[in-house]
C-alpha cells in the first residue's frame, strides 16, 4: 500500500462494533491505524498493512502521534463499563479526541452514538452518548454521527442480555421498560452504514438516525428470539422493579454485571425509534427486519463458533477452564488436552476411526445405554454405525452423530443426532510440534442448551461426561502410541 494513502485512524478496534469494522474495511484495501490503550493485545489480530499504535483518550499527549495523516477518525468508544463517574470520562475522552483530530486537520469523525429524542427526560447513559456527539462537532471537525437503537448480533450487549433472559427463565416478570419501543437494526446494516459514511458526499456535520424496518417493543424482540430458538416463553408485565432492581435481577440469570446492567436497564426506559428517516434518502442501504437480523444473528455465532480454535482461545487468553465448562455465548464447552509422542497423523488415525465398530475406547456400556434410550425417545440410537471403517467425510453418519467438518490429520467435528434439550458437538483437533514427533490432541465437547431443561441436562450429567470424555482421550492417547511402540504421555 502507499505511503501517501489517506490514513483512516479507528478507535475500539477491540469492542464489538470496531472489531468486526475492521476487517471489513482492510479487505476493502483501506489503509487503517488502530489506536488502542494496550496495543499488544490488538496486534495479533490485524493485517499486515494496519497500524497499531499506543494511546488513550483519556491520555490527551498519547493522541498526537496516532492521528498523524490521518484523513478519517472513527470514533467508537465509550466508558459505560468503568466503575468511575463513566459520564464525565465520556466527556473528557470526546474532548481530547476532538481537540488531536482539529489539530491534526482530520476532514471526518464517523461517531456511533444513540437514539433518543432529546427534547425528554433521557437516561444518564443515552444523554451521555448524545454529549459525546455534540462535544465532537464543537471542536470544528464534520461529524457524521450514526445514532442507533439495539443492535442485533451475537456479541452486543443488548441482545446478549434479552438472549440470555429468554434461554434462562420460562417465566419472565417483566419491568415496564420490556414494554418501551425501539428499532433494532441487525450488526450489518450498523457496519454497511459506517462504511458509508468514508464515502458521504455531504459538508459539515450530520446526524442520521439509523434502524430497521420494525418498529416493535423489548418484549417482541424476546418473543422474536424464542421463536428461532423453538421455546415458548411466559411472560407477566409488573409495574415495579425500579432500574436499581432490575439490575441486580438481571445480575443474577445473565452474563451482565450489575454495575453495566443498571446504566443499560436506566436507558431502556427510553423509547429509542427513528424520527428522521433521511438515512433511506441519504444513502442506498435498506436495513433487513428483525425476523432475518435474529436468524443471521444465531447463524453467524454458529459460524464463528465453527471457526474457533480452542487450542488458541483456552491457552492465549480469555477462556478460564473450569468445572462444568466454560461459557461462549449461549453455549457451554467443555475442552482438555493431551500431548502424545507421536506425529500428527498417528496421532489422528484412531480419531478417525471412532464409533461403530470401533466404538468410543472408553465406556463403551454407557454409550450402548445412551443409545438405547434415544431410541426409546424417538431418536436414532447408536444402530446406524459408520459408512466405512476408516474413511470419513463431511455428511457421514458415525452412530448417533454426523461428520460436521473433517481435516485429515487435523480435525474431526461431530454433530449430535441424537435427542437432546439442545445441540451437541464433539470436536477433536491435532497439532503437531514444532519437532513433528510430538504432537497435541484437544478434545472439545460443546453444548448449546435450549432453556432451563439444557442447563439442568449438562450440569446433572456434567460428572458422567467428563469421566467419559477424559477416559476416552486417555485411550486415544494409549491407542496411538501403541500403534508406534511409544509409551504413555502427559494429559492436562
Amino acid at each position: 500500500m502507499k505511503r501517501g494513502e489517506p490514513i483512516i485512524l479507528l478507535t475500539g478496534a477491540t469492542g464489538y462494533i470496531g472489531g468486526r469494522l475492521l476487517p471489513l474495511l482492510e479487505r476493502r484495501g483501506i489503509r487503517v491505524r488502530c489506536l488502542a490503550r494496550r496495543p499488544e493485545n490488538l496486534r495479533a489480530r490485524v493485517s499486515s498493512t494496519t497500524e497499531v499504535v499506543a494511546g488513550d483518550v483519556l491520555v490527551p499527549e498519547s493522541l498526537p502521534a496516532a492521528f498523524e495523516g490521518v484523513h478519517t477518525a472513527y470514533y467508537l468508544i465509550h466508558s459505560m463499563g468503568t466503575a468511575r463517574d463513566f459520564q464525565r470520562d465520556d466527556r473528557q475522552a470526546a474532548a481530547n479526541f476532538a481537540n488531536a483530530a482539529k489539530q491534526a486537520g482530520v476532514r471526518r469523525i464517523i461517531y456511533l452514538g444513540a437514539l433518543g429524542n432529546p427534547a425528554h427526560a433521557l437516561s444518564n447513559h443515552l444523554r451521555s452518548r448524545q454529549e459525546t456527539g455534540e462535544i465532537l462537532r464543537a471542536s470544528g471537525v464534520p461529524v457524521i454521527e450514526l445514532r442507533a437503537s439495539i443492535i442485533i448480533g451475537s456479541g452486543s450487549l443488548s441482545f446478549e442480555l434479552i438472549r440470555a433472559l429468554v434461554d434462562r427463565l420460562p417465566v419472565m416478570v417483566c419491568p415496564k421498560w420490556v414494554a418501551t419501543p425501539a428499532q433494532p437494526i441487525a450488526i450489518e446494516d450498523v457496519l454497511e452504514y459506517l462504511i458509508a459514511g468514508l464515502n458521504l458526499e455531504e459538508e459539515g456535520s450530520r446526524i442520521v438516525e439509523i434502524g430497521g424496518p420494525n418498529r416493535v417493543c423489548y418484549g417482541d424482540i424476546m418473543r422474536e428470539y424464542a421463536r428461532h430458538r423453538g421455546l415458548r416463553r411466559c411472560m407477566i408485565p409488573v409495574p415495579f422493579l425500579t432500574p436499581y432492581l432490575s439490575s441486580l435481577w438481571l445480575g443474577l440469570v445473565t452474563p451482565v454485571y450489575a454495575r453495566i446492567g443498571r446504566k443499560l436497564v436506566d436507558g431502556l426506559r427510553n423509547p429509542t425509534v427513528v424520527e428522521d428517516p433521511s438515512a433511506l434518502e441519504i444513502f442506498p442501504i435498506r436495513p433487513r427486519g428483525l425476523e432475518e437480523a435474529i436468524a443471521r444473528a444465531i447463524l453467524n455465532e454458529d459460524r464463528e463458533f465453527a471457526e474457533t480454535r480452542w487450542s488458541d482461545a483456552l491457552s492465549a487468553g480469555g477462556l478460564t477452564p473450569r468445572w462444568g465448562g466454560v461459557r461462549y455465548g449461549s453455549r457451554i464447552v467443555d475442552s482438555r488436552t493431551a500431548t502424545v509422542q507421536v506425529p500428527a497423523e498417528t496421532a489422528f488415525a484412531p480419531i478417525q476411526r471412532i464409533g461403530g465398530k470401533t466404538g468410543w475406547y472408553y465406556g463403551n456400556w454407557l454409550w450402548q445405554i445412551r443409545g438405547i434410550l434415544d431410541l426409546w425417545v424417538g431418536g436414532v440410537g447408536l444402530r446406524r454405525g459408520r459408512r466405512k471403517a476408516a474413511d470419513l467425510c463431511v455428511g457421514d453418519v458415525v452412530d448417533f452423530w454426523r461428520v460436521e467438518a473433517f481435516e485429515p490429520n487435523h480435525l474431526l467435528r461431530l454433530k449430535a443426532e441424537m435427542k437432546l434439550p439442545g445441540r451437541a458437538w464433539l470436536e477433536f483437533e491435532v497439532i503437531p510440534e514444532v519437532d513433528n514427533h510430538h504432537s497435541s490432541i484437544r478434545q472439545t465437547a460443546i453444548f448449546d442448551p435450549l432453556g432451563l431443561l439444557g442447563m439442568a441436562y449438562w450440569y446433572c450429567l456434567y460428572p458422567l461426561h467428563r469421566m467419559i470424555f477424559v477416559g476416552m482421550l486417555r485411550r486415544l492417547v494409549q491407542a496411538a502410541e501403541k500403534a508406534s511402540g511409544r509409551g504413555m504421555s502427559s494429559l492436562l
